[in-house]
Formats: C-alpha cells, structure tokens, sequence
C-alpha cells in the first residue's frame, strides 16, 4: 500500500526540502501550511494543497479527513515548526495573537487530532520536528512551546501503539541534509527510535538552545 504522508508547516527552506524528499518516495501526498504561507512553498507536482485555519479545532479536523480522503489514510504526519520573524520592530497584540493561533494553538490542536486517529488505528508515525528560531521578540516562544508540546508527546510515546519521532536541529543549518536524515529515520521504522529525540549526527543534548 502505498504511503499516504502529510506535512504541515510555514514557508521555510526546510519545508521545502521535506516536500522534495517525500516527492523521492511517494507519487502524491499532502501539505498543509499556516496562512499567507502557501503560494510561495509549494514546489512539487506530487503535493496536493489543503487549507489549513491553525487557530480552529474543527480545521484541524477537516484537514486530517481531507488528507485521508486523498490519500486513503495518513500513515506518517510530519509536522515543521519555523516559525518566521513575528515581531521585528513593534510588539503589538495582532502579532501575538498571530504567534498564539498560528504556531502554538495550532500545533495543539493538529497533534491532538493525529495522535487520537494513530491510537485508534493502532499504527502511524508522527514526527515532530523543531528548527533553531530567528533572532526575535516572539519566535523563540513558539519554539518553546512545540518543543515542549513534543516532549510530552515523547514521554508517552512507548505506551502508544504508534511511534513518535522527535527532531531537533542541526548546527550546519543544512535543511536538504535534515531533510534527507529525518526521512532516513522515518523510513528505517526502528521501535528504538520511538519517544526519542532525533538530531542529525547524533542524539539531542541535553539543552537545545
């Protein structure tokens, strides 16, 4: 069967690479991306677009049963946070309800809804990975808040009858290499790596930032 696998993320060079290396595995997947976002990711012919409203608990729902009627069923989720530069001169209340909707609430509530469709299927990969934030006011914030959401999601992950993948980045700041390496780690489907953090070269410290 082939693999159905969603990505979910903002514009960034490692989204972008993400999208390139599953168009290497699969021939049509799906992509999701945070608002005002999209026209400028998508890249390759095999990715189909779905609307996402990060901000609301019924379009996260809708997106996860709009991936799976294209594609049959989700079997690996991968979701990207790179979160742009949210505040650059001024800190106003639209940028933070921007950082809370779009790159914290959202994560929330997508995770919740793929963790409860891989429980009830009994199968699926969730990957979650984490890039270094921009040097700004707010970014840093919904760096923090997936990194902890993921390590929850961590914590719990052996009594789950799915994997949980964590993946932090890299010092290079080599986006097609991570790619290609998250995609590895993916593919092996290796139980150990299940509740673990993943970091190219090695394993995460300790401390990320």
């Amino acid at each position: 069967m082939t693999r159905g696998i969603l990505i979910a993320g903002n514009n960034s060079p490692l989204l972008t690479a993400l999208t390139e290396e599953a168009a290497r595995r699969v021939e049509h997947f799906v992509t999701a991306f945070i608002p005002d976002q999209a026209d400028k990711i998508l890249t390759v012919s095999s990715a189909e677009m779905l609307n996402w409203n990060p901000g609301s608990p019924i379009a996260a729902r809708a997106l996860l049963l709009g991936a799976e009627n294209r594609l049959g069923q989700v079997n690996e989720a991968i979701l990207v946070c790179t979160p742009p530069c949210l505040c650059r001169e001024h800190f106003d209340s639209g940028k933070v309800e921007s950082l809370v909707n779009d790159h914290i609430k959202g994560w929330l509530l997508l995770g919740k809804e793929l963790t409860a469709t891989f429980r009830a299927r009994k199968a699926g990969t969730l990957a979650m990975v984490l890039s270094k934030p921009p040097e700004d006011l707010l970014a840093p914030v919904a760096c923090a808040a997936f990194q902890a959401f993921t390590q929850g999601l961590l914590t719990v992950a052996t009594s789950e009858p799915f994997q949980t993948i964590g993946f932090s980045p890299p010092d290079s700041g080599d986006d097609v290499s991570f790619a290609a390496f998250i995609f590895k780690i993916i593919d092996e489907g290796n139980k150990k790596n299940n509740g673990r953090w993943q970091r190219y070269g090695k394993f995460f410290p300790s401390k990320l930032f």
